[in-house]
């Protein structure tokens, strides 16, 4: 028996050299030298943003801490971590497929055959004595599919791509956290400034529509003039309100976010004390595709299709199956453990090649190497998807950066316009319909500033993402 399962052992390993498929390598995606809008740098450094840890990048306390909670808290973090454990338990097992099934089995069994059929003709031509048969058996049995085509390995291969899939996975999720929250934090900062902003703005209403009322007590301005500073007024301090809203809706998001109840978030720091990096590196554009988590999770889905067409190549051929049992057998129990006279052996190879439904096997070979084909064009596009990211989010911050310039100036000169209006008003000079539209310029040239200026760090938050920053 021995030599016989060894026999058939050498014979499959063998045939395990044979290869039915041949995997397709990562495609060489075209790449530009340099992003669109990134500025071109004389040195060979090819250092970027992205290789800097968040902590460092993100240099806010009031922000590292939402951040490290989201991190720590996030249902989806906390999902994508339990998708991680799921996928290395299946890794382990497939390293087991090798190992051939070994079961024990012990079965006590009675029957009583016709009297007209062969089993009962037969007890009654050997004088047996008895009317039923019995049988009594224990053994092991022991099964073996041999890896003659590397189905196995393929398998292999798929788990263990899934697998490092899973930690990509959660790598993405870290920099859509990082992002979202660091988003949300300069979205809540920009809301706080409004609402200075808005809260400045109706001080400075009152104060015109006092100066107003007491010129039309002195028959100096109609009627028309105090309702339309009262108008002015009250739509300044209907934003006040819409501001407090918002604030509050951006504080629950952040909570939620990081996996907290709604509740305020305590902070210290404005919008006009944050800046904006003055050297940002996006580095080579080739590195995004090994730093990017979901342009690595597609070039992996390519090693599960190379897999997956290996596995149904394999399909189509034929089986090598190794089975072997042995144990004790009697027909009396009394005898059923009577050791060397109840051992039994047998020990059978098969080969099983699939006929009637080969067809069907074809087909699903051949549509295993169309999706192997659409996983290079995804991973293709995912690509071609990162490039556009970087570059879009290099031209807002370019652009941001203009505008930005731009607001101050305005800013400055309407705010400039507003003390001269409220000045020649005051000595008469001016009528309030100046006055009044000059408060409303500059109301909203700041409210325009200050979200400009969030643009511009969600801006440079969104390039730290595209570039694949966050998971270190």
């Amino acid at each position: 028996m021995k030599k016989y399962i060894s026999e058939l052992a050498l014979v499959a390993v063998l045939l395990s050299a044979c290869s039915v498929s041949k995997d397709i390598q990562s495609p060489k995606p075209d790449l530009p030298a340099t992003f669109r809008n990134a500025e071109i740098k004389t040195t060979a450094d090819s250092s970027s943003i992205a290789d800097i840890q968040w902590k460092q990048f993100f240099t806010d306390p009031v922000l590292q801490k939402l951040i490290d909670s989201a991190i720590a808290k996030n249902y989806d973090m906390q999902i994508a971590i339990k998708n991680i454990e799921q996928a290395q338990l299946q890794f382990k097992q497939v390293k087991w497929n090798y190992v051939p099934t070994v079961s024990a089995n012990v079965t006590a069994s009675t029957s009583r055959p016709s009297d007209n059929s062969l089993n009962g003709l037969s007890l009654k031509q050997f004088g047996v004595g008895t009317n039923h048969i019995e049988d009594y058996s224990a053994n092991l049995a022991l099964s073996w599919e041999a890896d003659i085509w590397g189905k196995i390995k393929s398998r292999q291969k798929s788990a263990l791509a899934t697998y490092l899939q899973t930690n990509e996975a959660k790598k993405l999720v870290q920099t859509n956290i990082v992002a979202g929250v660091s988003q949300g934090y300069y979205n809540l900062l920009m809301l706080d400034k409004q609402l200075s902003i808005a809260q400045k703005n109706v001080r400075l209403n009152d104060s015109t529509l006092q100066i107003i009322k007491l010129q039309y007590t002195a028959g100096q301005v109609t009627l028309l003039a105090v309702q339309q500073a009262e108008a002015q007024r009250q739509a300044v301090a209907g934003l006040v309100p819409q501001f407090e809203q918002n604030v509050l809706i951006q504080e629950n998001a952040l909570r939620i976010l990081t996996g907290a109840l709604p509740s305020s978030i305590e902070r210290n720091t404005g919008l006009d004390q944050l800046t904006i990096p003055s050297d940002i590196n996006t580095g080579v554009s080739s590195e995004i595709v090994s730093r990017r988590p979901d342009v690595r999770s597609a070039e992996l889905q390519l090693n599960i299709a190379n897999a997956n067409v290996g596995i149904s190549k394999a399909d189509m051929y034929p089986a090598l199956r190794i089975t072997a049992s042995g144990g004790v057998n009697s027909f009396k129990a009394s005898n059923w453990f009577n050791v060397p006279a109840s051992l039994f052996g047998v020990v059978s190879g098969s080969v099983i090649q699939p006929l009637l439904n080969r067809k069907e096997l074809s087909t699903k070979y051949k549509v295993a190497q169309v999706e192997r084909e659409k996983v290079v064009l995804v991973f293709r596009q995912q690509v071609l998807t990162a490039v556009g990211e970087v570059s879009d989010a290099l031209a807002s911050i370019e652009k941001l950066k203009e505008r930005q310039e731009i607001a101050i100036k305005r800013v400055n000169t309407l705010q400039q316009a507003t003390g001269n209006a409220n000045m020649l008003f005051k000595n008469g000079m001016a009528n309030y319909l100046e006055v009044i539209t000059a408060q409303s310029n500059v109301l909203q040239s700041e409210l325009e500033l200050a979200a400009i200026k969030r643009g511009e760090l969600a801006a440079v938050a969104d390039l730290y993402r595209s570039l694949g920053g966050g998971w270190k």
